[in-house]
């Protein structure tokens, strides 16, 4: 399951164009046949992806990316909120048993340095604390690339999606792995 907002949910795409569709094809194509759903909402922050985590993320679910935040900075939230918020919904889909892989995002430049080193910091940190796999930017290497963006300047198009799946893939396969070995019972490496 990828849990996040319209980054990962394809604002502007048609379904099979977003990123847990193509994200799924690259995993078939590398031998890991996976359903992948879509729980993101347009607009969510970290508190509201919180505020639905339990019925957004069904029981059986065996891993979930977690790609939330980009809203939080867009509007200033303080950063306190999105940790705690990020806080409780990686804590809360470890005590259910769900592999988790942690989508960083990064505060806009233009929002001083103190906002910025304060956001920034929340991604590493919580994956260190809690042991998740870690991706450090959802949109490294697209976000700065008008090609790579749909006009808004915010949202990928095709081809951006492309690009980040091409470099989220291998941790999305460590992730099915993990996964796997847990409802297996047996030992994944980390």
């Amino acid at each position: 399951m990828v849990f996040g907002d319209s980054l990962s949910a394809g604002l502007g795409l048609p379904a099979n164009e977003a990123f847990p569709a193509k994200l799924a094809r690259a995993l078939k194509a590398k031998g890991l046949v996976v359903d992948i759903a879509d729980a993101g909402v347009s607009g969510d922050t970290t508190s509201g992806g919180l505020g639905r985590l339990e019925w957004s993320v069904p029981d059986g679910t065996d891993g979930v990316i977690v790609e939330l935040g980009a809203n939080d900075a867009l509007r200033g939230v303080d950063p306190k909120i999105t940790r705690a918020a990020l806080d409780k919904i990686l804590r809360r889909l470890q005590d259910r048993g769900i592999e988790v892989l942690l989508a960083g995002m990064q505060a806009p430049r233009n929002l001083g340095q103190a906002y910025v080193r304060g956001f920034d910091a929340i991604y590493p940190e919580l994956a260190k604390a809690h042991g998740v796999l870690f991706y450090p930017f959802f949109l490294e290497g697209v976000v700065l690339e008008r090609s790579l963006m749909q006009p808004d300047g915010i949202h990928p198009n095709p081809a951006g999606v492309e690009a980040i799946v091409k470099e989220i893939a291998p941790l999305a396969e460590r992730l099915v792995q993990q996964a796997r070995a847990r409802r297996a019972g047996t030992p994944a490496q980390k």
